[in-house]
């Protein structure tokens, strides 16, 4: 459906990307989101980004900043100079704020290949938040491990046979350093949200041919099966050029485009019919209702230099026969 104006959240003294949100018993949405300072410029995600938290009394905002969730803490910490990649749920009775986090020597490089996955959970969405001591999911020891090098942007979803699945970014080493690559998802599986998670190093969401073909999975499960959402660099599986791609999955192992797999071109429609052409639409996480998506929450960027950042909440009008429609998504292009 068209969105609101209401719908965007933006600061003007820092970048803002990520963006998942929890409603609380009361009805509060709390969005839990990455920032980083402007002045540092947009590459600053890897060695200044903190996981901050805003409110809003309804899905579609406005949102208001509210606190930092998971500050800085120092290089003593295994993710004590950057928490990124937010994601949250509620399981087991408790907010369980998912992450990547990383410490590293200022340049990017250093905290990039320094990345690992971690989780911060709390009674309250509005925490305190206890953090991993130790990386929930680290690098593999296998020098030749398709994760060996750097692990980031985790999804998680609970399975519904018990259990919880997870589906996180991963680097190898066989690539030029300090690159590495190639860039690939694995799946891990645990029976507690907090761990441990068991690894199944056999890479999913690949296209023959190219070595970072998607990244910034959201997944779920629904009908039956497990979806995901996510980012296509250059049309691999939609064919729209960049864009978000729908897959699915009987086991949360074995993937492959939807049927229907093109979810969004980068562009907005907003209340009032005007459609914004946008540089970046990415990071895609749901907020479910009733166990349906209903709205879309994306990162996005409206400037080629990358001069600005912002957070969307997209509603979606219906979900029907494994089809994500949003109002940019056309039938002809179904």
């Amino acid at each position: 459906m068209p969105t609101p104006k209401t719908a965007k959240w933006i600061d003007p003294d820092h970048y803002i990307w990520c963006g998942s949100m929890v409603q609380d018993g009361q009805g509060k949405c709390h969005l839990y989101y990455s920032r980083w300072p402007r002045k540092e410029g947009f590459q600053a995600w890897v060695t200044h980004s903190e996981v901050a938290h805003a409110v809003a009394d309804q899905p579609l905002g406005p949102y208001r900043h509210a606190d930092v969730a998971l500050p800085p803490q120092g290089d003593g910490f295994w993710d004590g100079l950057c928490t990124h990649n937010p994601t949250i749920h509620f399981f087991e009775g408790k907010y369980c704020l998912f992450y990547t986090g990383n410490r590293g020597d200022g340049t990017f490089w250093s905290h990039r290949n320094n990345q690992r996955i971690g989780v911060a959970v709390s009674e309250s969405p509005s925490g305190p938040w206890r953090r991993s001591a130790a990386p929930l999911i680290d690098v593999s020891a296998d020098p030749d491990a398709p994760d060996a090098l750097a692990v980031a942007n985790p999804a998680v979803t609970a399975r519904p046979g018990g259990g919880y699945l997870m589906v996180y970014k991963a680097v190898a080493r066989k690539g030029e350093l300090p690159f590495g690559g190639p860039v690939v998802h694995l799946a891990a599986t645990a029976s507690r949200p907090d761990g441990p998670y068991s690894k199944k190093l056999r890479p999913i969401f690949t296209k023959e041919g190219a070595d970072f073909p998607a990244e910034d999975p959201y997944i779920w499960h629904q009908d039956g099966q497990y979806w995901a959402i996510v980012k296509d660099f250059n049309g691999y599986f939609t064919g729209a050029g960049k864009s978000l791609a729908l897959f699915e999955s009987p086991d949360g192992f074995d993937w492959k485009p939807a049927r229907h797999p093109l979810v969004s071109r980068t562009e907005i429609i907003w209340e009032g019919g005007e459609r914004q052409q946008l540089a970046a639409l990415e990071r895609p996480q749901l907020w479910m209702k009733d166990g349906r998506p209903a709205v879309l929450f994306c990162a996005a960027d409206d400037t080629s230099d990358s001069g600005h950042s912002f957070n969307v909440q997209i509603p979606l009008r219906h979900w029907s026969g494994g089809v994500c429609r949003l109002p940019m998504m056309l039938d002809t292009d179904a």
